[in-house]
């Protein structure tokens, strides 16, 4: 019997916004003008919330998650079409045919989302399962796909026309929906994927990038923002994929996956992971001539879960993630950087979905649409040199986080039991006026004073602190 066709996807949410970015702006808005941040986490079609979509076998959990991200001030998950740690989840399987029960596994999870208004960031491929178990996928060509060698998939010309046709049926299917935030292209571009060079990325991304938005133009009349991830490691030798990931005239915004070795893939202490992040930020956004947005899009410990066998303990990991989301966020970053689980189960904990309610209050306490950001991270001097400043600005306002790193306690917390530090940070805000600074509990997501000053101008602003174990800042001329 020939299978039967599938009926097309129909939108349940039709007018949710598309987000966008703006020339020369650092953050994205919603196509109504509303500013918009990427908080969320990296998700998976396989993982324990999920996975009951597959065969409609559980949406009721789907959605409940789902519902509770967004209720938690969760906008967006970075998702995977097929995620292949086993057999069961290929998008296509032979190449070139698009599976029927992971069709209708998207149509559902697209309608979830739309009906919440929760956004994908999303990738075509799982190239880390892909390379692991290459023997098994669609695509090796002993399996009648189109590639000999894991080495030359940005290479092959057949591969290149499968991603094509891969992307087309994609946007065609849900393209049109606001639920879909982003491409990221592909992940965790590298030179493995193209024997050992970097010298196709650009050439990649400018083919497989400029087909998607022709493509989408086509149908859709307008684009969604496009990126490409890098294992940030690859970066360190590396120029063309620099140049590719922070630079390509192609690509709308910026993402790297920060995977330090020792600080944030091996954490012993949850400030060391903190102060690595706050430098990874600035690093990325000097290499950024054109302020498009940037934010990390995969960490957690990940050498400490997958190769060490170890899930740190909850209480650990909560201070852990929240330390890194602040360091992203005061440093530039767009939203706190989305966390790979990393544990056992592959879930966030509901300390982590705290912080990153907590971090979704404090966003409109900034002026998202005047705000053109610098990292301030290196001019930043606390009277304290037990407390390490992470901030960005422009000429009338900044986000600050003060991080407290002289009283880790043996479990590598910080303590709170300690007595409470004070002191002032000195900010290149010279222009006279008033100033109103609001300081903010970034544990229980609230404002902890607000306070206005007079500036007379000519020289840095002084603000006072008082930090127990950290404390986040907004400050504004008025």
């Amino acid at each position: 019997m020939a299978p039967q066709p599938i009926p097309a996807y129909q939108s349940v949410h039709p007018s949710l916004s598309w987000i966008q970015t703006r020339p020369g702006h650092p953050y994205f808005f919603t196509e109504d003008g509303s500013p918009w941040a990427p908080i969320g986490q990296n998700d998976a079609i396989t993982w324990p919330e999920l996975k009951g979509i597959f065969r409609r076998k559980d949406l009721a959990t789907a959605e409940a998650y789902i519902a509770m991200l967004v209720a938690k001030g969760v906008t967006c998950m970075r998702l995977m079409l097929e995620y292949c740690q086993g057999e069961h989840r290929y998008f296509e399987d032979p190449v070139g045919r698009f599976q029927p029960n992971m069709i209708r596994l998207w149509d559902d999870l697209f309608a979830l989302c739309e009906k919440h208004g929760m956004r994908i960031l999303l990738t075509p491929y799982d190239t880390f399962w892909m390379w692991i178990r290459w023997k098994y996928h669609p695509y090796r060509k002993a399996n009648g796909g189109t590639c000999d060698k894991r080495g030359q998939w940005l290479l092959c010309r057949d591969t290149r026309q499968a991603i094509k046709a891969r992307l087309a049926f994609v946007t065609e299917r849900w393209g049109g929906s606001g639920a879909l935030f982003a491409w990221d292209i592909w992940n965790e571009i590298h030179p493995a994927h193209a024997g050992n060079e970097a010298t196709i990325f650009a050439d990649f991304v400018a083919d497989i990038g400029g087909f998607l938005k022709e493509t989408e133009l086509r149908l859709h009349g307008r684009v969604h923002p496009q990126t490409v991830s890098v294992f940030g490691p690859v970066l360190l030798n590396h120029p063309l994929a620099v140049e590719t990931a922070f630079r390509h005239p192609a690509l709308d915004f910026a993402s790297v996956h920060f995977y330090e070795s020792k600080t944030i893939d091996y954490p012993r202490n949850t400030v060391d992971a903190a102060i690595s992040t706050g430098r990874l930020t600035a690093d990325a956004l000097a290499q950024i001539r054109d302020q498009r947005p940037f934010f990390d899009s995969e960490h957690g410990p990940i050498h400490l879960f997958k190769d060490k066998k170890k899930t740190l303990p909850e209480p650990f990991d909560d201070e852990y993630f929240r330390h890194i989301q602040w360091a992203h966020f005061a440093s530039g970053g767009a939203g706190g950087g989305m966390r790979w689980p990393n544990r056992h189960p592959h879930s966030l904990t509901a300390g982590m979905r705290e912080a990153q309610a907590a971090l979704g209050r404090f966003l409109p306490l900034v002026d998202w649409q005047n705000f053109q950001r610098s990292n301030w991270n290196g001019s930043l001097v606390a009277s304290h040199a037990a407390v390490v400043p992470f901030g960005c600005g422009d000429a009338d306002q900044a986000i600050l986080w003060l991080l407290r790193k002289d009283s880790i306690g043996k479990n590598g917390m910080l303590r709170t039991d300690v007595e409470p530090l004070s002191g002032c940070v000195h900010l290149p805000l010279t222009a006279a006026g008033n100033y109103r600074l609001t300081t903010w509990d970034t544990r229980k997501g609230v404002v902890l004073q607000n306070l206005e000053a007079h500036h007379e101008g000519g020289k840095e602003l002084c603000l006072p602190w008082t930090v127990t174990t950290d404390v986040a800042m907004v400050v504004r001329r008025v």
